[in-house]
């Protein structure tokens, strides 16, 4: 890609070399954005690298950059043109008031792109992560004696549905079934889809068996390499939040369907580049995919196995939750299954041990007051 930075590694840790530079990349843009921001910052800057995952520490860095332009383009609060230029005496001036104005702004306001105005909307849990991001930094500003006040007790409270009160949106069996044969077949694709499905089902097919049979994070899957599975051994080794380094069984379908993939239809490492030629999942450019790559893919097929739109097509992490609620459903331990997932804590797996979809059909499969109205009407006729 034009204007990339050629990164030449030394590594000598246990981590595959594609992991180390996924991370130094959300570090290189972590690092963008901090010379983009206020100098006062620094100290705030070292406590997000100590003890804040990279990838959250992205998120922060980019809420914080996105308020400051807000401070410009939409306040008198300072005079900079610039974020890097607002000054430490502007942002003591900041009352929590101008922090709920701003949370409010974010719910609904226009960016101009490519000579476009594009209408942003944001829902409770995007609004509860910016008012993190920027409590987060007041109180590390606070205790580093940059801000007077703490200012983040007024803060308002953004009401966020708990984990409990949402529905889980998960496959059922049957269609995970009519997925799964869509992928063998081709069937229920458009004649451009099948095009492409032609090339890849062989890969399409072992993705969504990952995704279904261990409930992989979109990221945990991307990263895997060829190198990642011995299959003599029967396992294969992945990545997980938190520099977790987890070692998965096989089991025969996974094993059968990566075996037939690499073996029939993934390139052949000679046609690859050095920087792709272990990665397992390949584009049809014989590059490692992309998370928007796989994203679109899964939203294809689910939304077969829904009957519904490609674009109301489900996540991978609705197939994380599909993994969860089938391999409960099917009886086992639910620390064992919080284990497989890597839940840090078994509440988040007992969400998908109360999701009962099957037994709501049930209760209402009986209650057919339509079917039963009907059916009345014509004994009547007949009587």
């Amino acid at each position: 890609m034009a204007g990339e930075k050629s990164v030449k590694l030394h590594n000598k840790s246990d981590k595959p070399d594609n992991i180390i530079l996924k991370e130094h990349e959300i570090v290189s843009k972590c690092e963008e954005i901090q010379e983009q921001l206020p100098d006062f910052l620094k100290g705030f800057f070292r406590y997000l690298k100590g003890d804040v995952l990279s990838k959250t520490r992205f998120a922060y860095l980019g809420d914080i950059h996105f308020f400051c332009r807000y401070l410009i383009e939409e306040t008198d609060l300072t005079e900079a043109t610039d974020p890097a230029d607002i000054k430490k005496a502007e942002f003591n001036k900041i009352k929590a008031s101008d922090i709920n104005e701003f949370l409010d702004h974010c719910r609904e306001y226009w960016v101009k792109q490519n000579g476009q105005d594009v209408l942003y909307q944001n829902g409770s849990r995007t609004l509860a992560r910016k008012k993190s991001s920027l409590s987060v930094m007041f109180k590390q500003l606070y205790r580093e004696g940059i801000m007077e006040k703490n200012i983040t007790d007024g803060f308002d409270p953004i009401r966020v549905p708990k984990a409990s009160e949402r529905e889980i949106k998960a496959l059922q069996d049957d269609e995970v079934m009519i997925m799964l044969d869509a992928v063998e077949s081709g069937d229920h694709l458009t004649p451009k889809e099948r095009q492409y499905w032609n090339k890849t089902k062989k890969r399409d097919k072992a993705i969504l068996l990952l995704f279904i049979t261990y409930g992989l994070r979109l990221f945990e899957l991307q990263q895997l390499n060829v190198s990642s599975f011995n299959f003599s051994r029967g396992e294969f080794k992945i990545y997980r939040k938190r520099d977790k380094e987890t070692v998965m069984p096989l089991n025969r379908s996974v094993t059968e369907t990566l075996m037939d993939y690499i073996d029939n239809e993934r390139r052949p490492d000679d046609e690859l580049e050095e920087l792709h030629k272990d990665a397992l999942f390949l584009s049809l450019q014989g590059k490692r995919m992309t998370e928007r790559q796989i994203r679109e893919l899964v939203k294809k097929y689910t939304s077969i196995g829904l009957a519904t739109s490609r674009k109301a097509g489900y996540s991978p992490h609705k197939l994380r939750a599909t993994a969860a609620t089938s391999l409960i459903g099917r009886g086992n331990s639910i620390y064992d299954v919080q284990a497989l997932m890597d839940h840090e804590q078994v509440t988040t797996t007992q969400l998908y041990a109360a999701h009962k979809m099957n037994v709501k059909r049930e209760l209402v499969k009986d209650m057919e007051w339509e079917l039963e109205r009907k059916e009345g009407t014509e004994r009547n006729k007949t009587e």
